[in-house]
């Protein structure tokens, strides 16, 4: 790919690589008090019980391991960028295809080599 190209890839996607990453940074602060420990208030009425909190706070953790594996992969393609590799699979080295990359700029894969 030439020159204009590889600006033009980097020019499509780095503004909404960079916005995705920004928007899990910001949830991953909003979030980080539903993954504290869970204390046992005997006391309280009505409230959620220790099984019920200790569920929740499980189900924030694997929602905040998922978010850090999307910042990952978010990094992952904005090094591409940087490096002029981004948009060509990992396997074949073909253009993976703006079809493909429009649903999910972090993918590494063609169609072909996905499957």
């Amino acid at each position: 790919m030439s020159d204009l190209d590889e600006q033009e890839l980097a020019a499509r996607y780095r503004p909404r690589l960079s916005a995705d990453g920004e928007a899990l940074r910001a949830a991953s602060g909003e979030t980080a008090s539903d993954r504290k420990p869970v204390t046992l208030d005997q006391q309280s009425v009505g409230r959620l019980s220790r099984m019920d909190a200790m569920q929740q706070q499980a189900m924030a953790a694997a929602q905040e391991a998922r978010r850090h594996a999307r910042q990952r992969a978010i990094a992952a393609a904005l090094a591409r960028i940087d490096a002029g590799e981004f948009g060509f699979c990992d396997d074949c080295g073909a253009f993976i295809g703006f079809d493909r990359l429009d649903l999910d700029p972090t993918l590494m894969r063609c169609i072909d080599c996905a499957r």
